[in-house]
């Protein structure tokens, strides 16, 4: 990830969770987040029906709607997910972590 080499993304399916957690107030998040990431060097990926159709598709090894996206948008896409949930690692992905 440090080399630069490679392109990073964070999903649009993440800031929607991170979102929504935060208006719950069960999570801290500077406002500036998302200039933040792009700052950075990440790029969006957005989520797309493609993405929608293969995470409603996949194996229920995770409940987490959220999860299951950043897994069909990996396996979509050919990338890495970059993650602590071992249950990420049932599913046919490269994981980071």
């Amino acid at each position: 990830m440090e080399d630069g080499r490679r392109p990073l993304f964070f999903s649009a399916a993440s800031v929607w969770e991170i979102a929504i957690k935060r208006a719950k107030g069960k999570l801290e998040v500077p406002d500036l987040l998302l200039d933040t990431m792009q700052e950075r060097g990440f790029a969006e990926l957005k989520v797309s029906s493609r993405h929608a159709i293969r995470a409603g598709s996949l194996p229920p090894h995770h409940r987490d709607p959220f999860d299951r996206m950043l897994v069909a948008q990996a396996q979509s896409e050919g990338l890495t997910i970059v993650t602590l949930d071992p249950d990420i690692g049932a599913y046919d992905v490269p994981v980071l972590w």
